[in-house]
């Protein structure tokens, strides 16, 4: 049998159900990350002493290193979890198994809570219904940096098939307490509630509505939300494993319902997470889809100004400089990351940063893990509308005003022509870039992550490899009119297909 290819992304390692992602690919990986936990001497794994104590069981069990394992609404994923779990005990590390969907961000959450040794969500997010995947949360809950996923794909493609076959039977794994089956509701809601202020919630009075894309958040988001005293319609939080035929995103485009609902209700707003709910959707009271780079400049300026709040700033650095702008504002200072939230969450680890976020709808805060909670970001959002009393727009408007900006911004996915290859473009970009676009010298190239075109007036072009299997370049543009944004989407397209 040939050796399933395992490659982790941006975001965790995804695949197609039945293909690349099917039982003995995901055991490769369980038994990876219970390896690489092994060789971490910092949690005394004891798991042979472990493993022998089931087979004697006059003695007691040692301690040993936890494992969470959650998953989403996905076809089968709590099958496949339970598989994960399996592999992790036959490995001697207790396997911690969520009794119901657990978003990504709550698993990390209980990766912290329980001093664990990492954590296991299955879970493709935003990807369409056909595909699954693994997210890998280490120790210090937030998302895994490049050298440990390449260290899980290396020996999930070492193992031999004795070692990926090994594992212990579920039920037999409960019923010796190296598998257990808890449920995550209450102390993630506690954790959120320590970090809010629920009472203003409560005092403002509003109405929201609650779309969860049938997803893992059908449990958490409007239950939170009621629990801080809003009243609250819920949205698709039947489990439908087909999420109704489209990719679970809460891109704009998949939010319809959430906008028909709050336009015919006359809601306050509407809060939206996506297949694992790290990530968020934000609709205002008259049907307008808040963008994720606005929202993470919304939310800093709620967290000092209304909460008192200082610190940091993290950002990646295809986000827009809106968040800059009132980071200036407030005198703090902001940093840019490569792209993927693993980095802006190695930032947030620190403890001096008050927010991280990125474009593609990202977002924790001091305090809580540094990984991306779409959940959270909504509990922000409805805060920092109970605190002004007025629409997101009103709010924003100001905003805009007081910085003396305007902040226009899109992402594109450019397939890259048949004649042109990814490497032959990147060191085309390197060695001879364009020095204008759209009309406009350019002013600098950063190349933290991709390349990113900065004019002197503030506009940008970036262009990144997509981090896909297919040739895919992502292309980012951000300007003070929508004019100038066509003009320097066109610049970027041509640059990919070779025209430029």
């Amino acid at each position: 049998m040939a050796t399933p290819n395992i490659k982790f992304g941006t975001s965790g390692w995804r695949a197609i159900i039945g293909e690349d992602f099917n039982i003995p690919a995901l055991r490769r990986v369980s038994h990876a990350a219970a390896e690489h936990v092994k060789e971490n001497k910092e949690y005394g794994f004891k798991g042979e002493e472990f493993l022998m104590s089931i087979k004697n069981s006059g003695k007691p069990a040692p301690k040993t290193p936890k494992v969470i394992v959650g998953y989403d609404t996905r076809y089968m994923s709590e099958d496949f979890a339970k598989i994960a779990a399996e592999c992790i005990a036959a490995e001697g590390i207790t396997a911690v198994y969520s009794r119901t969907e657990a978003p990504t961000p709550v698993v990390a959450w209980e990766v912290l809570r329980n001093s664990a040794a990492g954590g296991m969500t299955v879970t493709a997010s935003q990807y369409f219904p056909h595909y699954n995947g693994v997210k890998w949360t280490p120790y210090w809950g937030g998302p895994a940096l490049p050298e440990i996923t390449a260290d899980l794909e290396a020996r999930a493609q070492g193992l031999t098939i004795a070692e990926v076959e090994k594992l212990i039977p579920f039920d037999q794994g409960v019923s010796a307490g190296i598998i257990k089956v808890e449920d995550f509701h209450d102390s993630y809601f506690q954790q959120l509630s320590s970090l809010l202020d629920l009472g203003a919630i409560k005092k403002a009075g509003l109405k929201l509505a609650a779309d969860s894309a049938h997803g893992a958040a059908r449990t958490f988001l409007r239950p939170m939300l009621e629990k801080a005293g809003a009243k609250v319609t819920g949205l698709r939080e039947e489990r439908d494993v087909l999420f109704g035929g489209s990719a679970p995103n809460t891109g704009e485009d998949n939010l319809k319902g959430l906008r028909e609902a709050v336009l015919k209700e006359k809601l306050s707003l509407g809060l939206a997470c996506d297949a694992d709910a790290d990530r968020f959707g934000v609709i205002d009271c008259d049907g307008t889809w808040i963008s994720p780079n606005l929202v993470l400049g919304l939310a800093l300026e709620h967290l000092v100004k209304n909460r008192g709040l200082k610190g940091k700033v993290a950002r990646s650095v295809m986000t827009s400089h809106f968040v800059d702008a009132i980071a200036r504002q407030h005198g703090l200072e902001v940093r840019e990351t490569a792209v993927g939230f693993k980095h802006v969450g190695n930032l947030l680890r620190t403890g001096q940063y008050l927010i991280g976020g990125e474009e593609s709808g990202g977002l924790s805060i001091l305090g809580h893990v540094p990984e991306k909670d779409g959940i959270l970001a909504c509990m922000l959002m409805a805060e920092m509308v109970a605190y002004e009393r007025k629409p997101i727009k009103k709010i924003l408007a100001e905003l805009l005003k007081r910085t003396g900006s305007s902040f226009s911004n899109t992402r594109l996915t450019l397939k890259l022509d048949k004649n042109m290859h990814m490497p032959f473009l990147v060191e085309r970009l390197k060695l001879n870039p364009p020095l204008s676009l759209a009309g406009a010298s350019v002013w600098r190239i950063d190349q933290t992550d991709g390349f990113k075109f900065i004019m002197k007036d503030g506009s940008w072009l970036g262009l990144r490899p997509a981090g896909t299997t297919t040739p895919l370049v992502r292309l980012y543009a951000e300007a003070q009119s929508p004019q100038k944004i066509a003009a320097l989407c066109e610049a970027g397209r041509k640059i990919v297909s070779g025209k430029f």
